[in-house]
């Protein structure tokens, strides 16, 4: 985003009453001086939630979030530093003055709009004489028109150049095609589409966005997988990284935060049938193990995860250690899987909506969905059974913030095991400085020691990575002699 003066910032909150802000979103009442309300941000049965007019801020002393009017919205709209600012600024019927973007952002929006214009021609080719086949194909798995038209699903040429031959024509060069994946090299020169063929289902980031495309291949042309995969997907590019986005997020976002947990699924049409017949606060995972960016994107909007598994791949323990990264995030997942040879597209298309939800509504949380999964795979009676299920469950143990959660399952696993509670502690500590071993030899150290930053230095650290715009007015008014610690 381009830079905001700082006189800018400081008109807009001045002119920004807090306390009408906030009360346009949740009731207050007066307090003395101040206003108070049950925190927006928390669940609560008494108010802890202050509103100061004279100091314009707000505090909650529940769950100690607090700040101003900028940080309430981007708290409770979840907008970022820019995009808060830019909303009280039309509230307050402040121009913000456009200013010169840098050369960096200037390439992303030209990316952007190639991306939008290869979406179009896809989009075009759906409905053309060439993309009946695919169409017709798509009303068999049960998609309504109306959806095909918001997932702006897509149809590629069998041509060997369709896409490129199109874009040239909008003076697009084949060496920014390349960039963004739409096409691959010959060996012996030239260039010829990635996508051919396909179904197209665009990618969007939360702001509606196209950032990549996922391509399906129709059923008579699946043939085996070292031949031609079922689905291709655009490689990592300037602006999409695929671990860093689930697809449908743009979608399901207000759902979410309304329902307050979030489904995720694996596939495209795992995500679009579900969505289509009324559960809209579903998103896939685009076949990824799940990393921090996903975590951090959906703890923007609820705290609870239901993740779905399809009947032929729930007892894949590799993808149920991803969810790890859940617990870390201090997440609460839940797990459905689903009967053997159904996904969430088959199940819903045969059993309808009301039958997937049930299943949603009797998850089960992670560590009992686990223990499940292993005690199906090795003999709890035998010792060896015994071990491997517990080097798989620890560690996800271990995960949980809370010492009384964390007390608890290992309770619950000593009594299914039929060892003492001791035993597993010990246990668990051991696999940790194993890890921790491994994880030194890796980067090639033996020992480590915890930085001992001053507090207000690794505040502007934090607020530094969590807030580029704070970067930018930063190094306008610190410099690196202004910290005590060099190691900073």
């Amino acid at each position: 985003m381009a830079y905001i003066p700082e006189n800018i910032i400081e008109d807009i909150l001045n002119r920004t009453d807090i306390v009408e802000l906030i009360s346009s979103y949740i009731p207050l009442k007066r307090a003395g001086r101040n206003f108070k309300a049950l925190c927006p941000f928390h669940q609560e049965k008494t108010p802890s939630f202050m509103v100061s007019p004279q100091k314009q801020i707000y505090h909650c002393f529940g769950c100690q979030t607090g700040g101003n009017a900028i940080s309430f919205l981007m708290h409770y709209e979840h907008l970022s530093f820019p995009e808060a600012i830019e909303l009280l600024a039309r509230k307050a019927g402040i121009n913000i003055p456009k200013l010169e973007i840098s050369k960096k952002e200037q390439s992303y929006l030209v990316y952007y709009k190639i991306n939008e214009l290869a979406c179009n021609f896809y989009q075009n080719n759906l409905y053309s004489n060439s993309g009946r086949e695919a169409l017709s194909y798509l009303k068999s798995r049960g998609i309504k028109e109306s959806t095909q038209k918001q997932f702006r699903l897509g149809w590629a040429l069998s041509k060997w150049d369709a896409l490129t031959d199109y874009l040239r024509q909008k003076n697009i060069s084949v060496s920014l095609l390349e960039k963004l994946g739409f096409v691959l090299s010959k060996e012996d020169g030239g260039y010829y589409d990635r996508f051919r063929n396909r179904i197209i289902f665009p990618i969007f980031d939360i702001k509606s966005r196209v950032i990549g495309f996922g391509a399906r291949l129709l059923p008579k042309e699946e043939i085996s997988e070292s031949e031609q995969a079922k689905y291709i997907n655009s490689p990592q590019t300037p602006i999409y990284t695929k671990g860093e986005h689930l697809y449908g997020l743009n979608f399901a976002k207000e759902r979410i935060i309304k329902e307050d947990f979030i489904i995720v699924v694996e596939g495209y049409f795992d995500c679009i049938i579900p969505y289509q017949e009324g559960l809209e606060n579903i998103v896939a995972s685009l076949g990824t193990a799940f990393t921090e960016e996903q975590a951090h994107q959906i703890k923007r909007y609820t705290q609870n995860v239901v993740m779905v598994y399809d009947g032929d791949s729930a007892g894949e323990l590799a993808t149920l250690r991803s969810l790890d990264i859940f617990l870390e995030k201090e997440l609460e997942v839940r797990v459905v899987g689903l009967p053997k040879g159904f996904d969430p597209d088959l199940y819903v298309r045969q059993y309808g909506i009301e039958s997937f939800k049930n299943l949603i509504l009797n998850s089960k949380n992670l560590f009992d969905y686990k223990l499940e999964i292993l005690k199906s795979r090795y003999d709890i009676n035998e010792p060896k059974g015994k071990l491997k299920i517990s080097e798989e469950i620890l560690p996800t143990i271990d995960k949980f913030s809370s010492p009384v959660l964390k007390a608890t399952y290992i309770k619950r696993l000593a009594e299914e095991l039929g060892v003492n509670e001791e035993t597993l502690i010990s246990e668990m500590k051991r696999f940790k400085e194993k890890n921790k071993t491994s994880y030194l030899r890796q980067v090639g150290l033996s020992s480590y020691n915890k930085l001992d930053i001053h507090p207000t230095e690794k505040l502007l650290i934090k607020l530094m990575l969590e807030e580029e715009e704070i970067i930018k007015r930063l190094m306008q008014t610190v410099s690196p002699a202004d910290f005590e610690d060099e190691r900073t």
